[in-house]
């Protein structure tokens, strides 16, 4: 088995989907389905979609939920890392060692926590 998509919840969608056409614009990830209020990303092996809440109401981060993000080389993690926080996102943990092989924490500008990871 494996994991089909993850998707999260964006407050504004505008703001979400620049955020993430900029942090994907160096990777092979391409808008796929840009629908009203979804818009799903694609690569290889990889959907990731951000969605208006559909019952309405307001959209919030899991707590305890992050989203990881296998990398290429470890200054691709860095790379991200910049990225994302000069894209206005939260620095939750600078790229280095971990208990599994080196990563980088972030939040993006909806507070969902982000994993930039890879294997030695």
């Amino acid at each position: 088995m494996k994991m089909m998509y993850t998707t999260i919840g964006t407050n504004n969608m505008s703001k979400s989907v620049k955020f993430y056409d900029a942090l994907f614009e160096s990777v092979n990830i391409e808008k796929w389905i840009p629908d009203g209020r979804i818009v799903v990303y694609k690569g290889d092996g990889f959907l990731f979609g951000i969605a208006e809440p559909f019952d309405e109401k307001q959209a919030s981060p899991g707590n305890g939920a992050m989203l990881g993000f296998m990398m290429d080389s470890v200054p691709q993690i860095a790379e991200f890392h910049d990225l994302a926080i000069e894209l206005g996102g939260i620095s939750e943990g600078l790229p280095g060692p971990r208990s599994k092989g080196p990563a980088a924490y972030v939040r993006d500008l909806d507070g969902n926590k982000l994993c930039f990871f890879c294997m030695d």
